[in-house]
């Protein structure tokens, strides 16, 4: 199969590129493990300085990055510069904090715990943040002085050899960061293949269970960052014009095609009809067109397969009773668009409330009290991010604690942050990305001790270590 670039604005096919064979994969495999010889033994400070090149390059290089982001998979091209200075930021802080994270920690005179690197480590990446999904691993992993092979989707393969080029620009060693044109039936081997010693994945459910499968069956550490389907409640104390803004922009951040995206609002009774009016006429209101005009707000989705799939869900509420308060079509014209999209009337029985709506497609749900809107909350398989919007103290406690969820944000929409673990419960996945818990899923946590007449040990990484 070759790789492409297919713009999802007009449907062409802009670039294509040859998958590698397998005596490229196992040459590409060979360099990993050398170059995770040389990382290991790098100090800190060397490493530091190492991502803080690759920071400037990415600040330096912002627009015509953005431009392929854009370009691969339909994000706004304000969107994609965003990112681009995210994932610039990400570097930075790591390449700032990983002394005081990976710091030992000494439990007595005579013992302490250290962080040692694990070795290469894949990364199985989707393509709704191509950039920020790499950074958020790649970063803590070769702070740590892990080398990291990326398996890319296959609609960006310019992202995926960039990043790899930006590593090496960057003055990396050779090995330090290698991406794999692969096909997705090629991954299991990659996983099984002694050079590599843990995986890591953000994707669909399907593609979750497949590569836990495979790393389980060869014993290796996995991190799962999956799908999701937060909820947004809004209780009677918010501030309804601000909630219902934020909910435009959690719904359709990205088009729309964000794990983290709000996708259920759920309603305080007392406020339904006012907040329900402003968030419909938002939605309404949104320009959708040429993701690279300054004017738009919701570009194309990723593919046309991916439109029909947003379409199947809408159709299947509409068919089910729910009444769609805007959009719910499918401009005409080039291009794999779909028109914001409002649901009322929803119910358990409808796809969009069962399964994640990767699209600019939002249900509203009326509820009568906090337990109620903990409950709907909850009423899910997924259990990855969340937003409440209240004012009041007692009530912010209780849905804090009472959403089952790996994020709760308040009074602002859910985002990924390298300071904060970034991940999810039930079919959401396991384990953690960002901050210092991101840092060490990849780490051996060794616990060293000496006997107390053998005289204490020393601990503490230096810059050279």
């Amino acid at each position: 199969m070759a790789f492409a670039t297919t713009n999802p604005a007009t449907g062409e096919v802009e670039k294509t590129f040859d998958p590698h064979s397998s005596e490229e994969v196992d040459e590409r495999l060979d360099r990993a493990v050398a170059g995770f010889e040389v990382m290991r033994r790098m100090g800190l400070d060397d490493r530091s300085r190492l991502m803080r090149s690759a920071a400037d390059l990415l600040d330096a290089e912002n627009p015509d990055v953005a431009r392929v982001l854009t370009t691969e998979m339909g994000k706004t091209f304000s969107s994609a510069k965003a990112e681009v200075s995210k994932c610039a930021l990400g570097l930075r802080w790591y390449a700032e904090n990983a002394a005081a994270l990976l710091a030992d920690i000494r439990i007595d005179e005579h013992s302490y715990v250290r962080y040692d690197p694990l070795g290469p480590v894949l990364a199985v990446m989707p393509w709704n943040f191509p950039l920020w999904q790499v950074v958020r691993f790649a970063a803590p992993g070769l702070m740590a002085g892990n080398v990291g092979v990326l398996k890319h989707a296959a609609n960006v393969p310019q992202t995926a050899l960039y990043i790899e080029d930006l590593f090496r620009r960057a003055g990396y060693p050779e090995g330090a960061f290698t991406t794999l044109l692969i096909a997705a039936d090629g991954v299991a081997d990659v996983i099984a293949d002694e050079r590599i010693r843990a995986v890591t994945l953000t994707g669909s459910e399907r593609a979750g269970m497949a590569v836990a499968e495979a790393a389980g069956r060869v014993l290796k550490k996995c991190v799962l960052e999956l799908g999701g389907s937060d909820p947004f409640v809004v209780m009677p104390s918010a501030d309804l014009e601000r909630s219902a803004s934020v909910a435009v922009t959690a719904r359709v951040q990205n088009n729309g095609q964000s794990c983290i995206a709000a996708k259920r609002f759920i309603v305080h009774e007392s406020v339904y009809e006012e907040w329900i009016d402003r968030f419909i006429s938002k939605m309404a209101a949104l320009r959708v067109g040429d993701p690279m005009d300054p004017a738009t707000d919701v570009g194309p989705l990723v593919s046309d397969s991916q439109r029909k799939e947003i379409a199947s869900q809408v159709d299947d509420a509409r068919d089910k009773g729910a009444t769609v308060a805007c959009g719910g079509v499918a401009p005409d014209g080039p291009g794999s668009y779909y028109l914001p999209t409002v649901l009322l009337d929803v119910t358990t029985e409808m796809r969009v409330l069962q399964e994640e709506v990767f699209g600019p497609v939002a249900t509203v749900e009326r509820v009568s009290s906090i337990d109620d809107a903990i409950r709907v909350a909850n009423r899910t398989q997924y259990g990855l991010g969340s937003s409440i919007w209240t004012n009041d103290e007692a009530e912010r406690a209780q849905l804090v604690a009472g959403i089952d969820a790996g994020q709760v944000f308040v009074n602002t929409m859910v985002a990924s942050s390298p300071d904060l673990p970034f991940g999810g419960i039930k079919r959401s996945g396991y384990g953690r990305e960002l901050s210092d818990m991101g840092m060490k899923e990849f780490c051996n946590a060794k616990s060293v001790r000496a006997a107390p007449d053998g005289g204490s040990v020393p601990s503490g990484k230096t810059a050279s270590e």
